[in-house]
């Protein structure tokens, strides 16, 4: 099919082609908020998935860094006589260290890493090289530590001494004098005769997120941080069910030193055969202590997401009998323990001795991910009591299962509300048609019920392999003018998957793409940032022919008022190949007050296929001025387009 002939049918199918412009009055009473937005509205979702927490955010260098992985070298190439041992480890729940002996055959011995797709280096930039070792029968040995390009040169490079037959940790800081994607980090022992046992080999930039020694890496954290999420869900997802309940995510296992927390499987890798990544584990290096901090630092609500006794439903049979399920239901009440209890408390005082003595201020807590049936409904069930009874001031998550509609939907709905959940977490990917469609999903939902957390969310256009394209991201803009105009019902959003690495994902799409070296956002991530920063406080009334707009002649709309600020706030998309006249019209204006100012932030693109890429954002937002009149304002909605029109009401006390 050709450029011209695919760009059609992609429209025929779903974003529907105006014949000519026409004109359209919205009204906005100005003086009647409808509804209170919660700050919690728009935020991040993230999940171990496309290398998303070790290689991706997590800002370690070194892959196996402890020698754990079912194949102990995975990620080194080994360079003369190393052994990997287990006697005497310098850590009991990882074990595993290597023995590095220089024997003279190959003049020197050690290791190389090859990173996550390799290492990513910036000339100028330095990196903090750390280690545990000892010499098994006392004395000293040197050992040096060096970068490797990709055409196997080795102009950086530093060195150590060990000394004694102790465990102890040692660092040395390097500064690159080369830019490459993917180079390798070398550990050898440069003199004959010598012998090294290390263990948690470790590489990090010196320049991570706040400066922070097991940091995340800067340039990803600053991108979520740039969304202004209020919400920060973690750590999945399907990563909290695992393959099997052997390989859930375990909370507990990713606190206290980070050296000896044990590594888990990843479950995404052997989930899709087209897709399968033997090398992906979890360091468990950026854990829950690393959430929570993270989501203080960005100012967003920490939702924390734990097992219920069942691992994929879709992949696994695997239940905890409900008599055996008070482990489980304990780990949750030990979390918000660990978030919120005094330092006395048994993990209040973990918190305080990994640094934060402060409690994190949990509030709410989710229990699952899309799981379904009676199986599911019955554990939640017996979650919800007992953390109602120890802490009633925390809101429940439960789960509306894996599809927006259906059987397993219909039948969690009503349990959710028997249980007495605070929220209903709904998962959808779909076509942009769908989400064109159901732009007035909320607008029947019980008033009286549930919340809405829109907890996984994306558009997928298959045609064109789901790329992260104009088409998704405008179908994603029109969809959620509905999540605001019911923000009486709908409490949180998140987009999803998060990230994912150019050369090494499972999942598209995907809201910001990296490699080793510098990121994309894509135009569903400024969707998402454009929503982020302009949410305001309160819904206001906004009509066209008496109706909320959602999809008439192409248009979808909302309005919300910003008290701090004394702005009114306009979400207008066009999803039509036409430009759309609009006059809006402010009722409710006190006889003092007018539009003083006004300005537009927009996306627009003529191309739906058009897509972000490396070095080229083409389709990111913009800033123009508005036009204003005395109460009105006329507007010309370009084709394919997102805006958000800011309007200053003087006068407002």
């Amino acid at each position: 099919m050709n450029y011209r002939a695919c760009l059609s049918s992609l429209l025929a199918a779903g974003l529907a082609i105006s014949s000519v412009a026409q004109t359209h009055t919205m009204t906005v009473d100005v003086a009647s908020p409808t509804a209170e937005i919660q700050p919690t509205m728009y935020g991040v979702f993230f999940e171990d998935i496309n290398f998303g927490a070790d290689g991706g955010l997590y800002a370690e260098l070194v892959k196996n860094r402890s020698f754990e992985f079912p194949q102990p070298f995975t990620g080194w190439t080994v360079l003369g006589n190393v052994t990997v041992m287990d006697e005497s480890p310098a850590f009991d729940r990882n074990p595993h260290y290597v023995r590095v002996v220089n024997d003279g055959r190959l003049l020197r011995a050690g290791l190389d890493n090859d990173g996550f797709r390799g290492i990513g280096l910036k000339n100028g930039k330095e990196y903090r090289f750390s280690v545990y070792a000892r010499v098994p029968n006392g004395g000293s040995a040197k050992v040096a530590i060096e970068f490797i390009n990709s055409g196997g040169e080795n102009p950086v490079k530093g060195e150590i001494t060990v000394t004694g037959n102790n465990w102890e940790k040692y660092t040395v800081v390097l500064k690159s004098n080369f830019t490459d994607a993917h180079a390798r980090l070398r550990v050898l022992l440069p003199d004959k005769g010598t012998t090294v046992d290390m263990d948690h080999i470790s590489l990090f930039p010196v320049d991570t997120w706040k400066g922070r020694e097991n940091g995340l890496r800067a340039d990803l954290a600053q991108a979520i941080n740039d969304l202004n999420p209020g919400v920060f869900r973690f750590p999945g997802g399907c990563i909290i069910e695992g393959n099997s309940l052997a390989t859930r995510y375990q909370w507990k296992n990713s606190v206290g030193p980070v050296e000896n927390r044990p590594l888990n499987e990843n479950r995404w890798n052997y989930t899709f055969k087209h897709k399968a990544f033997p090398d992906y584990f979890q360091s468990l290096g950026m854990g829950f202590y690393e959430f929570f901090l993270f989501s203080e630092d960005i100012g967003a609500e920490p939702l924390p997401v734990i097992s219920c006794g069942l691992s994929c439903q879709y992949e696994s049979n695997e239940v905890v009998p409900l008599d055996q399920l008070q482990p489980y239901i304990q780990d949750a009440l030990d979390l918000i323990e660990f978030a919120n209890g005094d330092t006395t408390s048994t993990w209040g005082k973990v918190r305080a001795q990994m640094g934060h003595p402060a409690p994190f201020n949990l509030k709410m807590i989710g229990v699952g991910n899309e799981q379904w049936d009676k199986v599911y409904v019955e554990r939640l069930e017996l979650f919800t009591k007992a953390i109602r009874e120890k802490y009633p001031e925390i809101k429940i998550v439960g789960s509306s299962g894996p599809e927006a509609a259906g059987e397993k939907f219909d039948y969690l709905w009503p349990e959710m509300k028997r249980v007495g959940v605070d929220l209903v977490d709904e998962h959808y990917y779909k076509e942009p048609e769908w989400f064109l469609a159901n732009a007035a999903r909320y607008d029947g939902y019980d008033r009286k019920g549930p919340k809405v957390f829109a907890g996984e969310y994306a558009a997928h256009d298959h045609p064109t392999g789901k790329n992260n394209n104009w088409r998704a991201a405008l179908s994603e803009a029109a969809f959620m003018t509905g999540l605001e105009r019911n923000a009486d019902v709908v409490h949180m959003a998140t987009y999803a998957p998060l990230l994912a690495h150019f050369d090494a994902w499972q999942w598209n799409p995907d809201l910001i793409w990296f490699d080793n070296m510098q990121l994309l956002r894509t135009p569903n991530y400024y969707v998402q940032q454009m929503y982020g920063m302009n949410a305001g406080d309160q819904v206001l009334p906004l009509e066209m022919d008496g109706k909320p707009v959602t999809g008439q002649d192409n248009l979808y709309a909302t309005a919300s008022l910003d008290n701090n600020t004394g702005e009114v706030i306009l979400k207008l998309v066009n999803t039509g190949d036409k430009a759309a006249d609009v006059k809006i019209d402010l009722d409710g204006l006190g006889k003092k007050q007018k539009v003083a100012s006004g300005y537009c932030i927009y996306m627009q693109n003529d191309d739906l296929l058009t897509v972000n890429t490396l070095g080229n954002e083409c389709i990111m937002p913009r800033t123009r001025p508005v036009n204003i009149g005395d109460d009105n304002l006329c507007l010309t909605l370009q084709p394919y387009s997102f805006g958000i029109y800011r309007l200053q009401i003087s006068g407002r006390k």
